[in-house]
């Protein structure tokens, strides 16, 4: 089995279409989809619920305590972590064990975008190569259950940058693939914040983070610079 495991918060008016479609493009491969919810305030939970997801309320609020929440209730061998906003590709179920029967035990998919705009196409060629600097959360991640607990986890003290430093620690303990196919993940922040900026931000916050910024001035920097403020 994998496990599908979806952070949210407020997410009521993507998470219909991320499991419905979630399902959708399941090769036929026995899954389930496990929504670790940050106590949101609107209609996430009764939705995902609805759409027959595993509904889990989280203790502790953040996408990195949430996701080990969702992983700690998993039932799966395999682990895969998607974002509320993002649909994985046709017969990603498939992809994945391909992958892990290759000896990979963690891996993503390239992204794309549903906005085509030339700037975001182009980032999103760079997400082919298996670089640690280009790895983002957007793009998905598998992972054996294995290898997930020898790494550790996701670092629960990062509200920012979390799935950049996971990578680092899971590539330790197995070979890592990119895939082939793509995920398409929204462009709501790139559009609501524009496309240059937001480029320009989310560059801004990856250079102070790999100079030893902490958290807390991250974090301030996220709220302030971008509209609609959402991790």
């Amino acid at each position: 089995m994998i496990s599908i495991i979806i952070p949210t918060y407020n997410e009521a008016d993507q998470i219909e279409q991320t499991i419905l479609k979630t399902h959708a493009s399941n090769g036929g491969h026995q899954i389930e989809i496990i929504v670790a919810d940050g106590n949101s305030t609107d209609e996430t939970v009764p939705t995902a619920l609805r759409c027959n997801a595993v509904a889990i309320i989280c203790d502790k609020k953040g996408r990195a305590a949430q996701m080990n929440k969702g992983a700690s209730v998993a039932k799966g061998d395999l682990l895969y972590f998607l974002h509320a906003d993002s649909i994985p590709p046709n017969n990603f179920t498939g992809s994945i064990l391909n992958a892990v029967k290759n000896n990979f035990s963690s891996g993503c998919f390239r992204l794309s975008f549903d906005h085509a705009h030339w700037f975001l196409k182009a980032n999103c060629w760079f997400t082919k190569f298996n670089v640690n600097a280009v790895r983002f959360g957007d793009q998905s991640l598998f992972v054996t259950k294995e290898v997930f607990k020898k790494a550790g986890g996701f670092n629960e003290c990062l509200l920012l940058m979390e799935d950049q430093e996971i990578i680092h620690r899971i590539k330790k303990h197995g070979r890592f693939k990119v895939m082939d196919g793509t995920v398409t993940t929204s462009a709501r922040k790139y559009i609501d914040n524009g496309i240059y900026r937001m480029q320009a931000i989310f560059c801004r916050i990856w250079l102070l983070y790999y100079l030893g910024f902490s958290q807390k001035y991250l974090l301030n920097l996220h709220k302030k610079l971008i509209r609609k403020n959402k991790l």
